[in-house]
């Protein structure tokens, strides 16, 4: 029998989630209008709900909803004019919660983890109806991928592990060339649990 690790904050600078950020993010179309602002960089509600095929005074509102919990901003150095609401995502991660830092509202924190998985349930979905056309050749570009390795690590050197992914992940995203007319937007979920649960 091993004793318990207590282990501190491994993202001590990332943001902590409020009632007001898990609520707005916790709705299907705020995250999808969240995603499209960072493949987009920028955006105004016109250009996201010409993206999501939805109406723009509803993409207006869910902008707001999404500004007032602190989760995007205005970018008023790409408005056209004093009028023009242009929007971009807040810099940083935030998180829902740890035992450093306990999530505000349990039930809601519990409702938007939900929400995650169903997200990551969705792409899972797509990955593997997509993985026949490249098996099989006839579709030689990656559109995504499917991995796992299993590791013998103690709580710590694992979390040491996802601190220096996260790096990585950092540094290739600053590295980007946004000019590269290549360029698409890649969802990476990193999955992983111990051998206790």
């Amino acid at each position: 029998m091993t004793d318990d690790v207590t282990i501190e904050d491994p993202y001590p600078e990332a943001k902590h989630a409020t009632t007001a950020m898990l609520k707005a993010y916790a709705h299907p179309m705020r995250r999808r209008i969240a995603k499209t602002l960072v493949k987009r960089d920028y955006a105004r509600a016109a250009d996201i709900a010409a993206d999501l095929g939805v109406p723009a005074n509803s993409v207006s509102f869910h902008l707001r909803v999404l500004a007032d919990a602190g989760l995007i901003e205005e970018a008023p150095e790409h408005a056209r004019d004093k009028r023009d609401r242009v929007w971009k995502a807040i810099e940083g991660s935030w998180n829902i919660g740890s035992p450093a830092r306990p999530v505000e509202d349990e039930l809601l924190g519990g409702a938007l983890m939900s929400a995650l998985v169903d997200d990551h349930i969705d792409m899972v979905r797509r990955v593997v109806t997509w993985v026949p056309e490249y098996v099989t050749g006839r579709d030689p570009d990656v559109h995504g991928t499917f991995s796992q390795v299993n590791l013998r690590l103690t709580p710590h050197e694992y979390v040491e592990l996802e601190k220096r992914i996260h790096d990585v992940i950092k540094q290739v995203t600053e590295a980007h060339d946004e000019a590269a007319p290549d360029t698409r937007t890649w969802t990476l979920d990193i999955i992983a649990a111990d051998d206790t649960i």
